[in-house]
């Protein structure tokens, strides 16, 4: 028997898939634990409608993400931060630090979560990656500049 699965489960498949399973699993195992319903022409039609809205979705937030690493990619920003002798900052320069300048300075809103570095401790000029899908990244330099 032929049935969509409303749920993921084990060993049979995610949710959204159509799988062949026995007669008496699907009527005593899946449908009584709303794992999964028949397949009817009616509901394969909804299901197939729904993955090609998530499809479409997904390539528009691919095709945007390459449009703003297009944008950022050369890019500079420059960050003041009080420091002492050496160049040695008071505090560091976190992914957070990044992000607000980026999105002040370029008008864009970029999660803390996509820029990618280590915290920087140290005066100095810095290649920052900034994910922001995962086959799309990008590389903006950033300077960080010490303030007396």
């Amino acid at each position: 028997m032929k049935v969509i699965l409303l749920q993921d489960v084990k060993k049979m498949g995610k949710k959204g898939d159509v799988i062949e399973a026995s007669d008496g699993y699907a009527r005593n195992y899946l449908f009584p634990r709303k794992l999964a319903e028949e397949a009817t022409a009616n509901a394969l039609h909804v299901v197939n409608a729904k993955k090609e809205n998530e499809r479409r979705k997904k390539l528009a937030e691919l095709e945007a993400a390459q449009k703003l690493a297009a944008e950022l990619k050369g890019k500079e920003v420059t960050v003041k931060a009080k420091a002492g002798e050496n160049g040695r900052l008071f505090g560091a320069i976190t992914n957070k630090d990044i992000a607000e300048v980026i999105n002040t300075t370029f008008k864009l809103s970029i999660d803390k979560k996509k820029v990618v570095m280590e915290t920087i401790k140290i005066a100095g000029t810095y290649d920052v990656e900034i994910k922001l899908y995962p086959e799309v990244s990008t590389k903006i330099k950033v300077i960080i500049v010490p303030q007396q």
